[in-house]
């Protein structure tokens, strides 16, 4: 069992025993599915959006996550009134850059964000981060080789270095790097791009992780192995039932998933190991 694994049993206890608060400001499509999945989770979600709150609510939180989702010019100071504030209060803060690279606007948006406030982890699919660091990639879908997953991996490294920060690239195989070290995680299922929010209760659902262990890139692996074991048994019940049953069974796996499925569901790669298989 690797090192993350062997994290996991313990981040998981301490999220149930510690029940975080993590402060979301999020998009107005995902905001129920959020709050269930981090209650599910056995942290404490909380949704505060006035900006004239947000700076005395993060002082409370373990976490802060920032979603652009929805994303209105007042939304964004909002979040860097919250960010700012969780950087003095040495609150983690998590960005989604959710549609980057869609409008000008939206990329101005995010850019924005991660100039003004400093963000401890970003994650977003291949095409989002890529738009950030100027190379707009094309995600040519779940059916990609290893070839694919290479570009995506040696992306999120670029990323990582330019951006300054924990990159989580999100896919069929999830990449995790802090621009020396990194994971490839495979795991999930395929019906987790037929829910609408899956990816934003991804983001927040790191943050209960971080919210209870200090090194980022740690507990940033070990959320997306939870959270891809969850999906891998939800999968496996409710696949030929449909989305609906799907996202109640995932949330029924977020509240009682076994350590022991991590080992089971999840394969993780050394992302150096990979670039040297590839070499060769």
């Amino acid at each position: 069992m690797s090192n993350v694994e062997l994290e996991l049993s313990s981040l998981i206890t301490r999220i149930h025993e510690e029940q975080p608060l993590i402060h979301n400001i999020t998009n107005t499509v995902v905001t129920n599915f959020t709050a269930n999945g981090l209650l599910a989770l056995g942290a404490s979600p909380v949704m505060a959006y006035a900006e004239e709150e947000v700076a005395d609510m993060v002082q409370h939180a373990r976490a802060l996550v920032l979603n652009i989702g929805t994303l209105t010019t007042d939304l964004v100071h909002t979040m860097i009134t919250a960010g700012k504030a969780a950087n003095v209060y040495g609150v983690p803060v998590l960005l989604d850059p959710v549609g980057a690279g869609a409008t000008p606007y939206r990329t101005d948006a995010a850019l924005r964000l991660l100039r003004e406030v400093e963000i401890t982890l970003i994650r977003g699919n291949a095409g989002e981060i890529s738009h950030l660091i100027g190379e707009g990639m094309t995600v040519k879908g779940v059916d990609a080789g290893q070839s694919e997953v290479i570009d995506r991996a040696q992306m999120a490294v670029r990323a990582a270095r330019t951006l300054g920060t924990t990159v989580v690239v999100s896919g069929p195989e999830d990449v995790i790097t802090n621009g020396d070290l990194g994971l490839i995680i495979k795991s999930g299922h395929p019906l987790l791009t037929r829910v609408t929010g899956t990816g934003c209760l991804l983001t927040s659902v790191i943050g209960a992780f971080l919210a209870v262990h200090d090194s980022v890139w740690e507990a940033g692996a070990a959320g997306l192995g939870f959270y891809g074991a969850a999906a891998s048994l939800a999968g496996q019940k409710t696949e030929q039932k449909g989305t609906g049953s799907f996202q109640v069974a995932f949330l029924d796996e977020l509240s009682k998933l076994e350590p022991s499925a991590f080992e089971k569901y999840v394969e993780i790669t050394d992302m150096n190991e990979l670039f040297i298989r590839e070499e060769s």
